[in-house]
């Protein structure tokens, strides 16, 4: 039983760690949508939280924040300087993102 458990939380652990590769590495990709990138993003997110990592809300903002293409850069810098971080919803950042998004493709 004792070597069982163990093996599990040597799995454990190696599947988390393969996940914060994954949320350190992410980036959003060329024409992808902010949708899908935060879809991606707390996919990553979720599954380091039911594998026991304490994310917080934060992390992730920060994590978006620096995450974004060059394009988002003014965006990335007017939320970071009106808005305090440990207040900002996730919600209120990706909808403040999609709307420079749509803004950005009407003047494309």
């Amino acid at each position: 039983m004792k070597k069982k458990y163990q093996g599990n939380v040597k799995a454990k652990w190696v599947q988390l760690q393969g996940f914060h590769i994954e949320f350190e590495t992410l980036h959003i990709k060329s024409g992808e949508s902010v949708t899908n990138f935060f879809a991606r993003t707390m996919t990553i997110a979720d599954k380091m939280r039911i594998y026991g990592e304490k994310l917080e809300d934060v992390t992730i903002l920060e994590k978006v924040l620096r995450s974004v293409t060059p394009k988002f850069n003014f965006v990335v810098c007017s939320i970071e300087e009106s808005k305090d971080n440990d207040t900002l919803s996730i919600d209120e950042l990706q909808r403040s993102l999609l709307v420079h998004e749509q803004k950005i493709n009407q003047q494309e």
